[in-house]
Parts: structure tokens; sequence; C-alpha cells
């Protein structure tokens, strides 16, 4: 895929601290339970850390249990999703599809949201921006 946003490694590297890059650009995973938006309740909205394309409404925010921020929906042509057939399991990654950066995955086991989906996405790929601070 092409993306709108496309730099080098290098260029990625001075962008984002050494743990954004891990989790970004490299597939990482932050430790459950360390995200600073994990418990985030204000209002606002949900932005991919690397490149700022806005992700997911905090009203589709919802505590799942799982140690790490969960959604039930992204903006419509948000993210991309992908077959991750690593760590020998079947699962379904999540990207930026403006800039191509890892965010985490989605699971089809949350039937107490509207869609029965659950974005568990790393708090360290996202950047909040609180509704009184929007343009």
């Amino acid at each position: 895929m092409t993306y709108d946003v496309t730099w080098t490694d290098a260029q990625w590297r001075e962008k984002l601290s050494a743990q954004e890059f891990a989790v970004l650009r490299q597939a990482g995973t932050e430790r459950p339970w360390t995200g600073e938006l994990l418990d985030e309740k204000r209002e606002g909205t949900y932005a991919c850390r690397a490149c700022g394309n806005e992700l997911f409404g905090a009203g589709t925010k919802f505590d799942s249990h799982c140690g790490w921020p969960s959604f039930y929906e992204a903006k419509p042509g948000t993210v991309e999703l992908i077959e991750d057939r690593t760590h020998g399991m079947l699962r379904t990654e999540v990207r930026c599809a403006r800039c191509g950066s890892h965010l985490g995955h989605v699971f089809p086991d949350a039937p107490q949201t509207p869609t029965g989906d659950r974005y568990c996405m790393n708090s360290v790929s996202l950047e909040f921006t609180p509704a009184e601070q929007a343009g």
C-alpha cells in the first residue's frame, strides 16, 4: 500500500522516541496497564502519534479490562486492517491508513459494544486532544 506520509527510518527515528519507534514502526507492544491513555475519560479525539491522522473519537472508547485503551469503532477510512500471523496467532493488525504505523490489533470479542469490536490500541501510538483544546 502507498501511504500519504512516507519517511525513511532515520526520519521516523528523529521524530519519534525510542518506545514510539519500536511500537509504531516496528509493530511492538507496550506493556499492559502502563499506557498514559488507558484511564483517559475526557471528551476529545485520538490521533496517530506518528502523523496526526484522527483515528478515534472519545465516544467510542470503552473499558475492556485488557490493559490497553480500547475503542469499538475507528473513524471511516482512517485505519487499515492486516492479517497478522506472528507469535503463532491469527490476529488482525490495525495500522494508520495515512502513514502505515502500527497501532494495535482489533478483536471481534466485545458484544457489549455497538459493533462487537475491540480496537486494542497502544497508548504510545496515540495522541489525545481534549475537546476543549480542539480547534
